[in-house]
């Protein structure tokens, strides 16, 4: 299970012109879910971002987590992060997990996250939205459940 964790002031998703979610002052995660991950991959990433320290304290430090400043989670699914451009010029999207799959641990990572931070938003799986944001920072890392970077 693949991510990008990005800190953000404000998030949001729009389908067309209509607004579907947002958050302030929090995290976005894009989540990637790849063939052969299992709940024990959203059970590791789930606490690994709301735990990841990466706001800042009152001495300008990267120290406090999303659930210390008690920000919000927007998460999105993009099968896309699992793309692999190693070969020709059009990435192949082949180590992504079927969709029945990949939604049953998507709607898994939801709930445990949604457990523990006070708003958790979500994009709609497998519809094309638009997502607009603003990084502070700017704050992104990579996170994978089977890899340490």
């Amino acid at each position: 299970m693949r991510s990008v964790v990005q800190r953000v002031d404000r998030a949001d998703i729009r389908i067309g012109d209509r607004y579907i979610s947002s958050i302030e002052r929090g995290v976005l995660v894009f989540l990637g879910i790849e063939q052969g991950d299992r709940e024990s991959d959203a059970d590791y990433l789930s606490n690994k971002i709301i735990n990841l320290r990466i706001f800042e304290d009152e001495a300008g430090k990267m120290n406090l987590s999303v659930l210390d400043i008690q920000g919000e989670m927007l998460v999105v699914s993009q099968f896309t992060l699992l793309g692999d451009c190693r070969k020709g010029r059009r990435p192949s999207f082949t180590g992504a997990e079927n969709p029945d799959c990949a939604r049953k641990l998507y709607d898994h990572f939801l709930s445990l996250v949604k457990k523990k931070v006070k708003h958790v938003a979500q994009g709609y799986f497998q519809t094309m939205m638009l997502i607009e944001l603003v990084n502070n920072g700017p704050v992104t890392m990579l996170l994978d459940s089977r890899r340490n970077f």
